[in-house]
């Protein structure tokens, strides 16, 4: 096992657990080219495949404490457990790193019970990508979505098209807020960039608009004809 010459520098990610979900991950912050990105797993297989597109690729089994410490994960101020079908050691891998006092530990959970439990733990973010996923989908697929965003205490973004009845209007006008509870937030023309919404942007056929409100009033602004 190698061990880090050098501290984690604040660009620092570590990634444990590089199946899907984790490789995933570590590729796209990889990608970026401003962050380092050590990835960990059990499986050399795992590993293997990844070496050379990460900062670092390691072998090594994330529920030791040790392990992680010669590897220097607890100086990293970031951390991403991507571990789901091993539930025992996705539990003691956020406690080690917690007990690291790591400021940012996101974990992969694969159900309510895990994510209760990583909750429980004390994970700053706890994430279930396919249950997410599913959700998205469900809204885009209701009606006229063309993107959707939830977030917490019920509220939500969209990306969507105007409906009809609001064609030909300026969102001044059209009184978004006290008819729909809704806001427009960013509007797009076709061949033009997305630009911040103003009262006198005017709502066309093939524009395309970012809104912004609780979920159900979204949902049912979206589904106007």
């Amino acid at each position: 096992m190698a061990k880090r010459s050098s501290q984690a520098s604040p660009r620092s990610v570590v990634v444990i657990g590089l199946g899907r979900f984790g490789r995933s991950l570590a590729l796209e912050l990889m990608e970026g080219g401003d962050v380092d990105v050590l990835g960990i797993d059990s499986d050399p297989a795992l590993v293997d495949d990844l070496a050379g597109h990460l900062t670092h690729a390691v072998v090594a089994d994330s529920t030791k404490e040790e392990a992680l410490r010669q590897l220097s994960v607890h100086e990293f101020d970031r951390a991403v457990v991507g571990i789901g079908t091993n539930l025992e050691a996705s539990i003691l891998t956020v406690s080690t790193l917690l007990q690291f006092g790591i400021r940012n530990v996101w974990a992969k959970a694969i159900s309510e019970s895990h994510a209760r439990i990583l909750t429980q733990l004390g994970a700053h973010k706890v994430i279930r990508p396919e249950h997410e996923m599913g959700l998205r989908i469900a809204h885009l697929v209701r009606g006229r979505m063309l993107d959707y965003i939830e977030f917490e205490d019920g509220f939500a973004m969209v990306k969507t098209t105007p409906p009809t009845p609001l064609l030909g209007l300026t969102l001044g006008a059209a009184q978004l807020r006290s008819k729909y509870r809704v806001t427009v937030v960013a509007h797009h023309s076709p061949g033009e960039g997305f630009t911040y919404a103003t009262p006198q942007t005017l709502m066309e056929e093939d524009d395309v608009i970012i809104v912004s409100g609780q979920i159900r009033d979204v949902e049912a602004f979206s589904s106007l004809s």
